[in-house]
């Protein structure tokens, strides 16, 4: 008997990058101890246009009442479930440097649902050893060691063997998605999630925006 397929309606990536403001806005106001929210509220904490929160919000489960506003609390569970931050998916890292390292050491990230198991490399200097109680392994163990209940894959070696840990991840781990922090664009097949995190991205983005903002002056 085939599984049943799940229909899930698209939701734009500028969206789905903003949903988690709101979540932490929302988290800040509960911490206050306030009771409900407005969009307006919201739009003003998170500095965001009001009508992109309505849009925004109209992806989720959520109904507001009439000039009251959102319960925070059920905002919070609602976008907590929506954004998957509390269905917990295991993960290795690949590549256990400065960033692998500091990831690893970040058991923050549990909170948003992402438990890292193990970190693997090639470096005599971390292969096993453990970083708080996660064990580096070496890459030939990949196979050997691989659990079919770890599905994420979490890419930050040095970006001329990108492509080559990437082929054997997919290979050895059989993940179903690669969070990379490498800027080498990976190719994969199909069915593999990739979400692409370059730092350097960023701070060219970040660099231009300060030569314009020079430039206007």
């Amino acid at each position: 008997m085939s599984a049943t397929k799940i229909n899930v309606k698209p939701i734009p990536e500028p969206t789905l990058r903003r949903l988690p403001w709101y979540l932490a806005y929302v988290q800040l106001l509960e911490a206050k101890e306030e009771v409900v929210v407005s969009s307006t509220v919201i739009a003003r904490g998170t500095g965001v246009d009001p009508s992109l929160v309505a849009k925004d919000l109209s992806y989720v489960d959520l109904r507001g009442k009439t000039r009251v506003g959102y319960e925070i609390k059920e905002m919070i569970a609602v976008l907590e479930d929506f954004l998957g931050f509390n269905r917990v998916k295991k993960a290795y890292i690949f590549g256990v440097g400065s960033l692998g390292g500091a990831l690893i050491s970040d058991r923050g990230l549990e909170h948003y649902g992402l438990d890292i198991v193990a970190g693997f490399d090639i470096s005599p200097d971390v292969v096993g050893t453990t970083i708080g109680d996660i064990p580096v392994y070496h890459m030939d163990e990949l196979a050997s060691i691989a659990q079919d209940d770890v599905e994420i894959g979490v890419l930050t070696v040095p970006v001329d063997n990108a492509q080559l840990v990437t082929d054997r991840i997919i290979k050895e781990a059989k993940v179903k998605a690669i969070w990379n922090f490498t800027p080498f664009r990976i190719i994969v097949p199909d069915e593999i999630v990739v979400q692409n995190t370059s730092m350097y991205s960023h701070l060219a983005v970040m660099f231009q925006r300060m030569r314009e903002q020079l430039a206007g002056k």
